[in-house]
């Protein structure tokens, strides 16, 4: 993990988007704290902010992708959720991370949305309140296909716990269609937590390398700018880890010239 926060801070970055998972900081393995403090003085030397993520797939569950979740059925099964996003939590606060993000879940066969959607209030509820024993941000994420797929159904769900921030991730809306991805981060301007970005093709949930997909990024870079947007912006694409050692500095020199290019 030490040799990719070096390559992120060499590259020039601002701060790291950290997936806690079995070889990146393993909340669940004894141990942690020490883990956590070791890497808060790597990010504090190397002048690096931060943001938690929580979506390895096999962490909880080696046998099933993503679950347990805050909608499965099994009650014990959704409090693991609650207590690994608390873990989470305990670990932005050691690092002094921006948020903690985190998505609701895919009901499983049979289950009923409405009953997953009572589970998922009060699963939310229980994370929203460690975080702000721990003075930290947590920022519920609209994934495609989970129950909490649009930003309307966030809306939907801070409603209830006005206290919840939102992770944006703007390729999401060209996925689901829902909204102009630029015009999303105006709209929802004061509820941002954390913001992704990466190219997408519209309708196709494939995380691209910037200038290959259908996304408008100068766009979007221009609105962030224009409400103030000051935490850090994260370049999320999982799929190019093989080739982190070019897909890293190529992005970045990407974004700071893309406009460049649209005004010449």
């Amino acid at each position: 993990m030490i040799d990719a926060v070096a390559l992120i801070a060499d590259a020039g970055y601002a701060g790291i988007a950290l997936t806690l998972d079995h070889h990146h900081l393993d909340p669940m393995e004894d141990g942690w704290v020490a883990r956590a403090e070791a890497l808060a003085h790597e990010l504090h030397v190397r002048r690096l902010g931060c943001v938690i993520e929580t979506g390895a797939r096999f962490l909880l569950d080696p046998r099933r992708k993503h679950e347990p979740t805050l909608l499965t059925p099994n009650a014990e099964g959704r409090a693991r959720r609650v207590a690994f996003l608390q873990r989470a939590i305990d670990i932005g606060n050691v690092l002094g991370a921006e948020a903690v993000s985190f998505w609701a879940g895919v009901p499983l066969p049979g289950v009923d949305r409405g009953e997953a959607g009572e589970w998922l209030l009060h699963g939310v509820a229980q994370v929203l309140d460690h975080a702000m024993r721990r003075g930290v941000t947590v920022a519920l994420e609209p994934e495609p296909g989970m129950l909490v797929e649009t930003l309307d159904d966030w809306a939907l769900v801070q409603a209830h716990l006005p206290n919840l921030t939102l992770a944006l991730d703007l390729g999401h809306c060209l996925v689901t269609q829902e909204r102009n991805p630029a015009a999303a981060v105006y709209e929802f301007a004061s509820h941002l937590g954390t913001v992704a970005i990466e190219d997408m093709r519209r309708g196709d949930h494939t995380h691209l390398p910037f200038g290959e997909g259908d996304m408008d990024i100068p766009a979007c870079l221009d609105v962030l700018e224009s409400i103030g947007f000051h935490r850090l912006v994260c370049v999320e694409l999982s799929r190019e880890s093989h080739r982190a050692d070019q897909m890293i500095p190529q992005s970045l020199n990407w974004l700071r010239h893309c406009r460049e290019e649209v005004t010449a």
